[in-house]
């Protein structure tokens, strides 16, 4: 790669993250204001997730925090890392008012063993929206690997590959698949303003750099990398409108479906995985 891609997304996070602290997109006003609210991300799949009572826990690519808080509020001891100081200024200022203990590293994902050290975490958690800033999977899984101890679990909710595939920008509203589905050895290039959440806040770092990898590419890492798949549920949901135009917000749920026939295309999914005991 010839452009250094950790320079030029930190550069579009840090500048983003106060946007996305005070948009009411992630609710950081509710989570402080009553210390039984959790993040949609999270609530979403508390059935999966279980009881996390004394689990030590590092949630990777954490942003400004509202998950890794949610993650605490269940009774995990949870560590945050993110490449964006400026996010974990907000994530740290949200658990300083929640007043719960988490640790915040700043740090590219690849160097979390080298900061963290091995084996110690009961628990990698990923959110929406996290692998597609990694150009290497398989990297990333060993990363996982090496973070947990043995009998330790992976815990990851992502935008589908299949969704990342899909060209957002059609006028005729048809969903067609024109992006990479696969892993790219050159990144998705893009130079656009805004952001995912409302906000009103003008911006001038627009330019990233953004993989996709497929379904099986990560299965694959992850097996390879010594850990064992137990779940994966794919969703026709997603916590933001990834597809203007063509989607709706449940009442219950606060997740976006698509409008209409909406079996049509996977838009998350949910992945647990276990690094066995040797």
């Amino acid at each position: 790669m010839t452009a250094d891609y950790l320079a030029i997304n930190r550069a579009s996070w840090d500048e983003r993250a106060p946007a996305h602290a005070a948009s009411p997109d992630y609710r950081v006003e509710q989570l402080l204001a009553d210390p039984a609210q959790l993040s949609d991300v999270v609530r979403f799949d508390l059935p999966r997730l279980g009881d996390l009572t004394g689990v030590r826990g590092v949630h990777l690519q954490c942003h400004i925090g509202t998950d890794t808080l949610s993650l605490a509020r269940l009774g995990a001891r949870m560590t945050g890392l993110d490449l964006s100081g400026a996010s974990l200024e907000q994530a740290r200022r949200i658990a300083e008012a929640a007043q719960t203990p988490i640790e915040y590293v700043e740090a590219d994902v690849y160097q979390a063993v080298q900061l963290l050290g091995e084996g110690g975490f009961d628990l990698v958690f990923t959110g929406i929206g996290a692998l597609c800033w990694l150009p290497d999977v398989t990297r990333w899984a060993a990363t996982v690997a090496a973070l947990l101890r043995p009998g330790g679990r992976l815990f990851i909710r992502e935008g589908h590959p299949v969704l990342w595939a899909i060209d957002e920008t059609r006028p005729d509203g048809l969903l067609v698949v024109d992006l990479p589905y696969f892993e790219t050895a050159e990144p998705l290039v893009w130079d656009e303003g805004g952001t995912y959440v409302d906000t009103d806040t003008s911006f001038s770092h627009n330019l990233t750099h953004s993989w996709n990898h497929g379904i099986g590419e990560i299965f694959t890492a992850l097996t390879g990398a010594g850990l064992r798949v137990t779940g994966l549920v794919e969703h026709d949901s997603v916590p933001w409108n990834a597809l203007p135009g063509r989607m709706v917000k449940g009442d219950d749920d606060g997740e976006w479906r698509l409008a209409e026939r909406r079996e049509r295309v996977p838009l998350s999914y949910t992945l647990q995985a276990v690094k066995d005991i040797s």
